[in-house]
């Protein structure tokens, strides 16, 4: 049976990346069809090859996995990406998720890690790598003394914060619900006014936290 995920992998470390390609090629339903090792390489690749999903490093020379993802996205709005970051890159977190990644993987991930990952956003889900955790608690943390936790939310506000957590766009959540994407800015901005959320990581964390997101 041919492969069905298409993949490339943006790293400017080559070594990760033949590390990385090794283990893709492995599992048997996927296939690393080409690699970059900086975003603007990456923006020429994807004019030229088919591709499901890209494994995004952050921090890169030339061009970062931020800007890259951006670029990449306005091309290709259906294109999946995971972002692959280290601990010290928490400040890079909200500006890759407000751009559209999909999920975030440890550098130093296990295979069954990669494995899940893979199929998750492969099928339209969003995956957290678990040492992430940490990040997304103390996005809470700092805020917790405002955060408002008996919060009643409207069936569309709850609609759309589901989706959010997919790591849908207010475009993508728009099309969705088959409503404008200026309403779904004023859904947004209900829902941090109702939880005093200051961006979309303490947003997203507080809706896993309070278990309004299904799987969480």
């Amino acid at each position: 049976m041919d492969p069905v995920i298409r993949i490339i992998i943006v790293d400017d470390h080559e070594i990760f990346r033949s590390g990385l390609k090794m283990v893709i090629n492995r599992l048997g339903y996927a296939k690393v069809v080409a690699e970059a090792a900086d975003g603007a390489e990456f923006l020429e690749l994807i004019d030229q090859e088919e591709t499901d999903l890209v494994l995004m490093d952050i921090e890169m020379p030339i061009m970062n996995g931020i800007e890259a993802t951006k670029k990449a996205l306005q091309k290709q709005p259906d294109l999946k990406i995971i972002a692959l970051t280290m601990f010290k890159e928490d400040a890079y977190i909200q500006s890759m998720i407000e751009a559209g990644v999909k999920g975030f993987l440890i550098k130093n991930i296990r295979k069954e890690v990669l494995d899940r990952a893979l199929q998750a956003v492969y099928n339209g889900k969003t995956y957290y790598s678990e040492e992430l955790w940490d990040y997304f608690t103390k996005a809470v943390s700092k805020e917790e003394k405002t955060l408002q936790t008996d919060v009643h939310l409207t069936p569309r506000e709850l609609e759309v914060l589901a989706l959010l957590s997919e790591g849908l766009s207010n475009k993508e959540i728009a099309d969705r619900l088959f409503v404008s994407e200026r309403t779904i800015v004023g859904h947004k901005s209900n829902l941090m006014s109702k939880t005093n959320c200051k961006n979309s990581v303490s947003l997203i964390s507080w809706a896993m936290k309070n278990k309004m997101i299904p799987g969480f």
